[in-house]
């Protein structure tokens, strides 16, 4: 399979010119010949990009991205990154909220599947779109009980505002960065809310309303939906995937 015929398979699949976006999208380093490997990693980073040179991938899936909104000038880190791609001969491929709301290989629906949440609809609108999920806990869930699944589901031990009721029936979560949506959660009388990092301007807003807040970290509640992309790669195409976990400590 060469680079664009992979690049077009992935538009298709994940609506890469239907969601609106601030990242760049898609194919964003293209490279000529076959794609034996794909490498998968959550941040454009210079180290994925090391990775993946050194175990032979030449076509690598990330979720974040190098362009953001503005065009910005090549110097410094990026320069150097598409240099690198450049002699290295690695396509780079980006997905960002596609990914995040895809149906099927999402961030938030491969996190449920994890945890066997049965997901009850949609939340967190942003624009057209929403970019997280609900579930419904019946009976009701401990607060503590949650924690424990994450914990062990995870490995991790989450971040928790304790600041609402003890059993969580109603409970809305955004993977990665989406503690601005906080405000939805408590408009809709959720009883908790999960997402990837805290920020100290919503620490009181959470108190004052009453309102759990989970934080699981950015980087690991972004993990999901990249996995599932290789292993979708793997099965369809045949084609070696490898992840390359690279965690930042948000």
């Amino acid at each position: 399979m060469k680079t664009r015929q992979l690049s077009s398979y992935l538009d298709e699949l994940l609506n890469i010119e239907k969601v609106k976006d601030k990242s760049l999208n898609g194919l964003v380093v293209d490279r000529e010949g076959e794609v034996n490997k794909v490498g998968l990693a959550v941040d454009a980073c210079l180290d994925a990009f090391k990775k993946a040179n050194d175990v032979g991938v030449d076509f690598l899936f990330v979720h974040h991205g190098i362009w953001w909104g503005e065009p910005v000038p090549l110097r410094g880190c990026i320069l150097n990154k598409i240099k690198f791609l450049l002699e290295k001969n690695i396509a780079l491929y980006v997905a960002h909220l596609p990914l995040d709301v895809h149906p099927e290989f999402g961030n938030n629906v491969q996190l449920a599947k994890l945890l066997g949440w049965s997901i009850r609809g949609d939340f967190g609108r942003y624009g057209e779109m929403f970019l997280g999920k609900e579930v419904i806990f019946e009976p009701p869930l401990k607060l503590e009980r949650i924690t424990k699944d994450l914990r062990e589901k995870l490995g991790l031990d989450p971040i928790v505002w304790k600041f609402g009721s003890e059993e969580v029936r109603r409970l809305g979560y955004v993977c990665g960065g989406g503690i601005e949506l906080l405000p939805q959660a408590i408009e809709e009388n959720l009883d908790a809310y999960l997402t990837g990092e805290p920020k100290h301007s919503y620490y009181w807003m959470a108190r004052e309303e009453k309102i759990n807040v989970i934080f699981v970290g950015h980087y690991i509640s972004e993990t999901f939906g990249v996995k599932a992309i290789g292993k979708h790669l793997k099965d369809k195409f045949g084609l070696k995937t490898e992840f390359f976990h690279l965690p930042t400590g948000y």
